[in-house]
């Protein structure tokens, strides 16, 4: 006897018609018309049902903390990180907790059940690395939470934070961070790079590393990050995220560079929202729109990840963790709107962040938990372009939100009665 089974749903890959049945929190069968006796069914009457929205980049200790100390007036990253900077010093460790809970709390109902947070080691307080892992352990049954010790300030600028890092990871961070274009030169960027890849590898951790965040073409350590997976055999464990330069690089240098990075199985985060808010800035007209190059990065086989990066920070005013309208910028951004290019869209806020995070159990086979959003539309391009409602969000097989679907009653003159529904579902 199955514990749950969502009866007629569509599938990202397309398949319709099919059972999804849950058994102790994993998924036990999937096919259709599944026989057997279940302790309760939900219909989903043809609704896309997908694993989780995945976050692979996000800042969690500043969320939700926009207009403080002061509001960001020129919008740019260099005041942005200015704002933090002042606002550090200021930062009581209660605040971080109840900004990222709650957040955490929109996050879940808006089926996003997985987030990458880079957390700020320059502290010597180590305050929000300290609030995290609180954070992390109190919403571990319903969300995974994944920090990333991040030397915002530069791990070699920035005195003492090298050994702040250290203690950080000791404390049960997971991922080694780095912001090499942020260094003083480049080569203390490139050797930056150098130092916290080895310090990653002899603890056998994961590298996610803010990487040529800039308009110069110039700002090339990703090559060097690329260069340095593959030394120290981190081939599939060492991610580059933003990677904006690559926008201003010129096609033959590229040509070079990708498959470099591709012969090191580097993972590769875009944060269309944020990319397309703070890179061109000093430009006039033409304007840059500085997000890398996705489209090529995914052809040369590289698995490409979207991230939010900010939700109501110093850097950025808006966002509410909608994974689908972080999808719905990059197709834009990157010009992706052909069927292909949509679904890959799909993918990058879904099972490719997963696959960076190295994610157990992720995915809707047979085995995998039974984490599921059902949304208010009947393919991933729908969910896309309609931000569809997450009407059910399952954790490990229990509903832990709910959303009733959207529709507005219409009553038009010279147009019968009815219901129209944002997503009509066939």
């Amino acid at each position: 006897m199955f514990d749950l089974v969502l009866r007629r749903a569509t599938l990202p890959d397309g398949r319709k018609g099919v059972d999804i049945a849950i058994k102790d929190g994993r998924i036990a069968a999937v096919a259709p018309e599944l026989p057997g006796e279940a302790g309760s069914e939900v219909d989903a009457t043809g609704r896309l049902v997908t694993p989780p929205f995945v976050d692979a980049h996000f800042h969690m200790d500043s969320t939700l903390s926009y207009g403080l100390p002061r509001v960001n007036q020129s919008g740019t990253l260099l005041e942005g990180i200015a704002l933090w900077g002042e606002l550090k010093p200021q930062l009581v460790q209660e605040a971080i907790v109840e900004r990222a809970l709650a957040y955490c709390d929109w996050a879940v109902a808006r089926g996003l059940l997985a987030i990458r947070s880079h957390v700020d080691v320059c502290d010597p307080r180590l305050l929000a690395v300290e609030a995290l892992l609180e954070v992390r352990k109190r919403v571990a049954p319903y969300l995974d939470l994944q920090l990333v010790a991040f030397p915002q300030d530069g791990v070699l600028r920035s005195p003492g934070t090298e050994e702040r890092l250290r203690r950080a990871l000791d404390l049960g961070v997971d991922v080694v961070g780095g912001i090499p274009h942020f260094e003083r030169t480049m080569a203390d960027g490139a050797a930056s790079v150098r130092l916290l890849c080895e310090i990653a590898a002899e603890r056998g951790l994961l590298v996610d590393m803010h990487c040529d965040e800039s308009d110069d073409p110039l700002s090339r350590h990703v090559e060097t990050l690329a260069y340095e997976a593959q030394r120290l055999g981190m081939q599939g464990r060492v991610t580059g995220s933003h990677l904006t330069s690559m926008h201003s690089m010129d096609n033959y240098y590229v040509s070079k560079l990708i498959p470099l990075m591709a012969e090191a199985n580097l993972g590769v985060i875009a944060n269309p929202l944020i990319n397309i808010t703070l890179q061109g800035r000093h430009d006039s007209y033409p304007k840059r729109r500085g997000m890398t190059r996705v489209p090529e990065l995914m052809a040369a086989g590289l698995t490409v990840a979207f991230g939010h990066d900010c939700v109501m920070d110093p850097w950025y005013p808006l966002g509410s963790g909608d994974m689908l309208e972080v999808a719905h910028m990059g197709l834009h951004v990157g010009q992706m709107t052909g069927q292909a290019g949509m679904a890959a869209c799909f993918d990058a806020v879904t099972v490719n962040p997963a696959k960076l995070l190295h994610l157990e159990g992720y995915g809707l086979e047979p085995g995998c938990n039974a984490d599921l959003v059902v949304l208010q539309a009947g393919s991933p391009v729908e969910a896309i372009r309609t931000r569809a409602a997450r009407l059910l969000v399952l954790r490990r097989g229990r509903v832990i939100s709910r959303c009733a679907p959207v529709q507005a009653e219409l009553d038009l003159p010279g147009r019968p009665a009815s219901v129209s529904f944002t997503t009509p579902v066939a």
